[in-house]
């Protein structure tokens, strides 16, 4: 089983029931099909970098989760037919950077932050 990362771009125009029951549903879907989920975390509503279908903002989400290989065909066939979704990216995430998102969300200094200057 390997650890990935998903993040999701949705349409801004989405209530927050209809948000909400969007992330049930893929999480939902990776716990179906043997899945593990590790870390869900909603970022909200964020400006983009560029317009994607005429639209400058999104409603970002992310998803930490392990499951096997094969799942990762599965789960973007589901996403490309998610009329809701402008963005997707799946990230394989090697053990250190399992270890490092594990650190940032306990609290536990990871190293690369700025030293406030006296």
């Amino acid at each position: 089983m390997n650890n990935y990362e998903l993040i999701v771009i949705f349409t801004p125009v989405l209530s927050e029931e209809e948000f909400k029951a969007a992330q049930k549903k893929y999480t939902d879907f990776v716990l179906e099909n043997g899945g593990t989920i590790t870390h869900s975390q909603p970022w909200g509503l964020k400006s983009l970098a560029y317009p994607i279908q005429k639209k400058t903002t999104g409603i970002y989400w992310v998803l930490e989760y392990g499951a096997p290989s094969s799942f990762n065909e599965k789960l973007k066939i589901q996403i490309l037919r998610d009329e809701q979704i402008m963005r997707h990216m799946i990230t394989l995430l090697d053990k250190y950077a399992v270890e490092y998102n594990t650190k940032k969300r306990s609290g536990v200094p990871t190293g690369i932050e700025k030293v406030a200057e006296a």
